[in-house]
């Protein structure tokens, strides 16, 4: 039984696990959650997630959810498929991926998803965006951009080569 991927083709954090996913070669079903009918929030979905988000899997009767301790259990469970993904052997290597995963949801997420929720997600709905919240998060998102840009230089201290 191939793993079942419950979420929605405009939701980053499903896009997230779907990228782990095929980049560990892995074959899944995806389950489209109608975000806009409000699926997420039908008690079926609140009795699998109960903060009524996706994405989730069902990987054979194991329900785990949050995009980033699903692509941490794919990425583990399929260690030998395709690309390693995390950093084993080297705690300073290991250590930065923590830094960088931390980083993001912190400092990224944010930002982004309520640009996203003002921009996107309201407009689907019929809403206006309220543009001072457009705002204040295009111009956090702007800061830690600028942030990033200067962290992945080539250097002593890059990210990536």
């Amino acid at each position: 039984m191939a793993l079942k991927l419950y979420g929605s083709p405009y939701s980053t954090a499903t896009k997230r696990v779907a990228i782990v996913l095929q980049e560990k070669h892995v074959p899944f079903e995806f389950i489209n959650i109608d975000l806009i009918k409000g699926e997420h929030k039908a008690p079926a979905f609140v009795a699998k997630q109960p903060f009524g988000q996706v994405p989730l899997i069902d990987d054979e009767g194991f329900i785990l959810y949050d995009s980033r301790a699903l692509g941490r259990y794919i990425a583990s469970k399929y260690a030998s498929q395709g690309p390693a993904l995390i950093p084993t052997g080297n705690l300073k290597a290991a250590a930065l991926f923590e830094q960088a995963v931390f980083s993001e949801l912190a400092n990224f997420e944010g930002a982004a998803q309520a640009l996203c929720y003002e921009k996107w997600f309201k407009s689907m709905t019929g809403q206006e965006a309220d543009e001072a919240v457009v705002a204040e998060n295009k111009a956090r998102l702007e800061g830690t951009l600028d942030v990033y840009e200067n962290i992945l230089k080539p250097g002593p201290r890059h990210l990536c080569t």
